[in-house]
């Protein structure tokens, strides 16, 4: 081959390696601009995610923090409904209590007006407790001797409570303490009606001889002596007969 020839052939084959080598370049080329897009639009791509993620995160512990203000705010309410109710209770249990304690002395009070069972001179019945007193106050006038206190007081017991229990023995106490002042007629006339009311009472046999006795204050001899020998007959066994026997033998 010539000279010239060759010379061809080289500028030949190094123009085909220059075109090679050039197309390669920028192949390469090529390669590396679509793999920094496709890093930027997944870097974008992520940045996107974080930013949501972010955004959700930010929005979920805010709604956890307004959640947990209201829990706060409800449980504060809670307690300040607790601690009035706990006050309303403490207020009712007092209130409770002091309904018990007014009930307890109402209930006591009623049982010291009830009515109670008593015995006096062999005669049971029931009686008030003002009832009680006031005879038991008259007769402890009479026991003092003071006999126009108590012929007053007897009176007016048996005015007062004129369908008492009391009032057979509360007559014959009356008639004694007129006896005592000296007012024999008034006093027969309640010995009677102490009689009359309750010829079995146990001072029944004294009352008739209480009513002798006044008829003798009187100069009523007959009667004294009529009174004597009903008291013998009625009640024999009594002291007060045995007594009548001797005062009868000592006016005949």
């Amino acid at each position: 081959m010539r000279p010239a020839q060759r010379a061809l052939w080289r500028g030949a084959a190094l123009a085909a390696a220059l075109l090679c080598a050039s197309a390669g370049s920028q192949a390469a080329l090529f390669e590396d601009d679509e793999a920094r897009k496709a890093i930027l639009d997944l870097r974008q791509r992520v940045e996107a995610v974080r930013q949501q993620t972010d955004q959700r995160l930010t929005d979920e512990n805010g709604q956890l923090r307004r959640s947990l203000l209201d829990l706060q705010t409800q449980i504060e309410q809670m307690r300040g409904d607790l601690a009035r109710m706990t006050g309303q209770n403490e207020q009712l249990t007092r209130a409770v209590s002091d309904l018990q304690s007014k009930q307890t002395t109402i209930d006591d009070r009623l049982k010291q007006n009830e009515p109670s069972k008593v015995t006096v001179d062999g005669r049971e019945f029931n009686a008030d407790p003002r009832e009680k007193a006031d005879f038991e106050a008259a007769l402890g006038v009479f026991r003092a001797g003071q006999f126009a206190q108590a012929q007053t007081a007897f009176a007016e017991f048996v005015k007062r409570y004129p369908q008492s229990g009391y009032n057979a023995s509360a007559l014959f106490w009356l008639g004694n303490a007129q006896y005592a002042t000296r007012n024999y007629n008034e006093a027969i006339a309640n010995f009677r009606s102490m009689l009359s009311l309750a010829p079995d009472h146990a001072k029944a046999p004294e009352a008739v001889l209480s009513i002798a006795n006044c008829q003798i204050e009187l100069k009523d001899t007959r009667a004294a002596r009529r009174t004597l020998e009903d008291l013998t007959k009625a009640y024999p066994q009594s002291e007060a007969a045995q007594a009548g026997r001797e005062r009868l033998s000592r006016l005949r």
